[in-house]
């Protein structure tokens, strides 16, 4: 049978792995998909180095309107990433009819609605394993292996730069910065991290995984999204002093006035599995009705772990190649018609518990007001952790672990305990998820 023929856009990172990795293990990929799979053609504006990689395999193009418009071409790769250029690039190879396997998170998460539309309307696949948890097959067990389940909540470690500033921190007791500085030195951390360590990549990926689980619209621009550059190493000692570990989360829930979309730090109970993830791996917690908790881990980035991915997905497409556009698994888990608009909830209405540092001026009844103030806003206490003042200073930090409550509510009694003349600062705020 003709092998299918696949045009790649950028032959970065991921791209030079797909092309390796697909070179390297052809004969076991061919048997397989039943069908060769080879790349007929790369795009790419450094067109020298796109040859010395290729090495002459392929034809090598620097304008992907080249590729897209190929009559040759079954399926084109899209890695080159961001909003612009890739979109009018996907859209223009749905219209040609050629299939898409794309790694592009940001892209799925703001306009996903209308390129799955495009390609259900043409009759081709949208496949995009990569753009979650990397290597992780994520996207294939919530779209096909839990499709008995009702998915209740998922909760995540998908972003591995974050991940590794947390663990260097909690590991050696440095600061955010000297971390930052650590994670970009040894590659971890691009030159501008601002998507990872304000939570934006994350917030995609949890996008795109609520609207799988829940068969709902991907709503990036409705998560709530924070990210870890607040985080002192205190909170971190603190947290583990009362056996938790602190981890930035994308968390989907569904509850029954709507869906918990959010991205935070979050402490997390040390005896749960996840709370034990360190360095750049990723892990996903899903939780179904029938099968109950389930853990996905591995590595969520890098050129090789993130081409298994993708390579999945051709080999996934070319099974279906010839089928009926109607026998395909939906792009997201649910048939096109069957899907919800269930409301995203704002976070004032998102229920959860929370760690509170709060720093006092170290004299009597200071405890009394704050548990008084906590009360007054229907908020119990869990736990609280006190402690000494260094010698010769007045001023400690209390530190206290509530009951789960409404975040308005937290809000208020944050505002209340602020305004208290024996307070220095401003509240220490980190949500707290159980995940039992």
């Amino acid at each position: 049978m003709k092998p299918i023929k696949v045009g790649l856009l950028g032959i970065g990172t991921v791209g030079s792995g797909t092309f390796n990795v697909l070179q390297r293990n052809q004969e076991e990929i061919r048997r397989r998909a039943g069908r060769g799979i080879e790349i007929a053609m790369v795009a790419d504006l450094n067109v020298e180095r796109a040859r010395e990689l290729t090495g002459g395999a392929c034809e090598v193009v620097n304008d992907a309107n080249l590729v897209v418009s190929h009559p040759e071409i079954d399926i084109v790769v899209e890695l080159i990433g961001g909003y612009g250029i890739a979109k009018d690039l996907v859209l223009k190879a749905i219209a040609n009819g050629k299939h898409v396997v794309t790694a592009n998170k940001a892209l799925l998460a703001t306009h996903g609605t209308e390129i799955f539309a495009a390609a259900q309307a043409k009759g081709v696949t949208v496949a995009f394993e990569a753009a979650v948890a990397g290597g992780i097959p994520i996207i294939k067990a919530l779209r096909e292996g839990l499709s008995a389940n009702r998915i209740e909540w998922i909760a995540g470690i998908i972003n591995g730069t974050t991940n590794f500033i947390l663990s260097e921190m909690r590991d050696k007791g440095l600061d955010f910065a000297t971390v930052l500085k650590e994670a970009q030195r040894l590659g971890y951390a691009e030159a501008d991290p601002t998507f990872d360590i304000e939570g934006v990549d994350a917030a995609h990926k949890a996008t795109i995984l609520s609207a799988i689980a829940f068969g709902i619209p991907v709503q990036f621009s409705k998560a709530h999204v924070e990210g870890i550059t607040k985080l002192q190493a205190n909170d971190i000692k603190y947290a583990e002093q009362l056996g938790y570990r602190i981890k930035l989360l994308g968390i989907a829930k569904r509850t029954s006035a709507g869906v918990e979309l959010r991205v935070h730090p979050t402490l997390i109970p040390a005896k749960r599995l996840i709370a034990n993830v360190e360095g750049a791996m990723n892990a996903v917690l899903v939780h179904g009705d029938a099968v109950g908790a389930t853990l996905y881990y591995g590595k969520g980035a890098g050129s090789e772990p993130t081409a298994s991915a993708v390579i999945a997905d051709l080999v996934d497409v070319t099974r279906t190649i010839t089928a009926d556009p109607s026998s395909r698994v939906p792009h997201l888990a649910f048939q096109p018609d069957e899907m919800v608009d269930l409301p995203i909830l704002p976070m004032s209405e998102v229920t959860t518990s929370y760690y509170l540092r709060v720093c006092v001026v170290d004299q009597p009844g200071v405890m009394a007001d704050l548990t008084r103030i906590l009360a007054d806003a229907t908020i119990s206490i869990d736990a609280v952790l006190q402690k000494e003042p260094n010698e010769g200073e007045n001023q400690t930090d209390i530190i206290i672990l509530t009951h789960e409550t409404q975040e308005k509510n937290a809000d208020a009694a944050i505002a209340k305990i602020e305004q208290m003349p024996t307070v220095l600062g401003k509240v220490t705020r980190i949500r707290l998820e159980n995940l039992s």
